[in-house]
């Protein structure tokens, strides 16, 4: 152990019991962290990550084991633990009907940060964060990312030397993860701060000085993201085939004898094998011409994989599901023209206009705030428009938005489940909403249990749930019809990658077969398996194409391959240096003025 740990966990367990069931959240783990350094909390849905970060700050008894939090004893001195470190739930804890200023003198109030220390403190959080100039504003019309970055203030007031974070830049887009990163690298470089961050977002695990890799409770490891990295090195590879789009590629590779893994990356498929040694074309795509294999550099998101995942050889990717849908080709089922949402004097949506064609996969994508979950929700028939014209399956929802409704999915950005209810009686619900009665209803039924793997958890409670197995039922929920268009927003909030890569194996089979998909995500990388997608900012759309167009638009001599990632911030970027709103994605929260 280090002996000035910023916390140390020794033999700790934690078992929580409910009924006849006991959970064992975490066993027998045991790390040391050092001072002055971001450590990465990394691990699936359901790994143990929020128990052990309550338990880091005291919040929580553990059932065995011994934990130290800057040399005070957790178990003998919890609230002098609670005094010394500034935890980040994952919900923010924020009031929402308080505003931000209300909200940093509550927490001020709360953490006993003396007055005369205030509004210095206060002055230099808001520079910092960018909230400066909405002071006023209630913490419930803040966007996303300004309420992470209000909930980091808050946790800061009094600089901790220990702070902990619990996914703190979950659903915000990449211009505002961006900030909080910098935010959290200020305060370890100026004030010898340690910081232990859990995040569901493996580009983030780079960043950090060293990573706690946690799953079913254990922790199986623990060190630099380069060691991790290193582990799986010989075992990656890029992959490209000419006439074949890389969406196909990636299912077909997904199958290929050897292959663990395989991601959409650029203009490539990325491969993780089983095995160290670079694979041949003649294995891998016998039957398919000018098929290109390169090496690749191992990062900590492949030895993650490599280290969790488990290949199901012929599992289909939908489970038998019997489609009705017709072949994709150029009808257009989804169409907008010159769109307006206006709420009083603020417009939300601004002269939209964009179409979707049959069997494609759109993405939706921009800031937070930027308008794109309004005009997600009255594509969907469940906002009306102030203007313009939009067309969904043929009807004209200003005319006709409850029969345009009997042709689409919908997974809404916060799994619209029912917590009271379990997993047999939500799908039995959602099926008798869409009418679907007798024996259909309960043969759709049993294909949702069985195509998601959703048998063993039939009697939980939805609430119960790890965060990928709500995501299965959400998405199961909102097939139970077979919608020919699926609108999907931010379907993978949150959860780990592995659950990102079966949604997204789930979701292109669904296009292959001719399914309408209209995606929103903050995940640009998810962005490749868009066929076409669009860049909403300020209301309005700054940029529409394929994500090879997108990319191309940030290449450069200095950045001769950008990802999606750095097209989004660059056209971000550009929209505000020419004027933008604020620069700090500062307009109504695009959720609180669609409610």
């Amino acid at each position: 152990m280090i002996s000035d740990a910023a916390l140390s966990f020794h033999n700790v367990r934690q078992v929580f019991t409910g009924g006849e069931h006991a959970l064992c959240a975490l066993d027998s783990v045991s790390f040391a962290i050092a001072s002055g350094q971001v450590t990465g909390l990394i691990g699936p849905d359901g790994a143990g990550k929020t128990t052990l970060m309550r338990l880091a700050c005291g919040l929580l008894r553990p059932a065995l084991g011994e934990i130290r939090v800057l040399g005070l004893d957790a178990v003998d001195e919890p609230q002098a633990v609670q005094s010394a470190v500034g935890y980040m739930p994952q919900r923010f804890g924020l009031y929402e009907d308080l505003s931000v200023q209300e909200n940093l003198d509550l927490y001020a109030e709360l953490q006993g940060l003396p007055l005369e220390k205030r509004t210095a403190r206060y002055g230099e959080l808001m520079h910092m964060t960018g909230l400066a100039p909405f002071t006023a504003r209630l913490a419930g019309r803040l966007s996303g990312g300004m309420k992470q970055k209000l909930g980091l203030a808050c946790a800061l007031l009094r600089a901790p030397r220990l702070l902990l974070l619990d996914e703190p830049t979950v659903g915000v887009d990449p211009v505002s993860r961006r900030e909080l990163w910098a935010i959290v690298y200020r305060q370890v470089q100026e004030q010898g701060m340690s910081v232990l961050l859990s995040t569901a977002y493996l580009d983030e695990a780079e960043r950090c000085d060293e990573v706690l890799l946690l799953h079913q409770g254990k922790l199986l490891g623990q060190g630099a993201p380069a060691d991790f990295s290193a582990e799986v090195q010989g075992r990656i590879f890029q992959v490209s085939a000419a006439d074949i789009s890389q969406r196909r590629l990636q299912t077909r590779l997904s199958q290929a004898p050897g292959v663990l893994d395989a991601l959409v990356e650029g203009e490539a498929v990325r491969l993780v094998m089983q095995q160290t040694g670079e694979p041949t074309a003649a294995d891998l795509l016998p039957d398919l011409k000018d098929v290109r294999i390169n090496s690749a550099t191992p990062c900590f998101e492949d030895a993650f994989v490599a280290r969790l995942k488990i290949r199901h050889d012929g599992a289909a990717a939908l489970g038998g599901m019997d489609l009705h849908i017709g072949a994709s080709g150029d009808e257009k089922v989804i169409q907008v023209h010159r769109l307006v949402r206006r709420f009083g004097d603020f417009i939300a949506v601004n002269d939209v206009s964009f179409s979707v064609r049959r069997g494609e996969i759109f993405g939706l994508l921009g800031a937070n705030g930027a308008g794109k979950t309004t005009t997600f929700r009255m594509l969907c028939g469940l906002l009306p428009a102030s203007g313009g014209e939009l067309s969904v399956a043929g009807h004209d929802l200003h005319t006709a938005s409850a029969e345009a409704r009997r042709h689409i999915g919908y997974m809404a950005q916060k799994f619209s489940l029912y917590g009271d209810l379990s997993v047999l009686q939500n799908l039995r619900f959602f099926a008798s909403s869409y009418g679907l009665r007798g024996r259909v209803q309960t043969e759709r039924v049993q294909w949702a249990l069985d195509t998601f793997e959703l048998t063993g958890y039939r009697e939980a409670n939805a609430r119960d749930l790890p965060l990928g197995y709500k995501q299965r039922l959400s998405f199961a929920a909102a097939l139970m019809h077979e919608p020919e268009i699926l609108f999907l927003d931010e379907p993978t909030s949150g959860v780990d990658p592995l659950a990102r890569r079966e949604f997204w194996a789930r979701t292109n089979a669904l296009a292959e077969a001719g399914v309408t998909v209209l995606v929103t995500t903050h995940f640009m990388e998810e962005a490749n398996y868009c066929d076409r997608l669009v860049i909403m900012a300020d209301g309005k759309v700054l940029a529409e194409g394929t994500p090879r167009e997108m990319k191309a638009r940030a290449r450069s001599a200095d950045h001769p391959d950008p990802s999606m990632e750095d097209a989004f911030i660059q056209l971000i970027e550009q929209r505000e240096q020419g004027g933008g709103k604020d620069g700090k994605h500062g307009g109504k929260n695009d959720e609180e003025v669609a409610a």
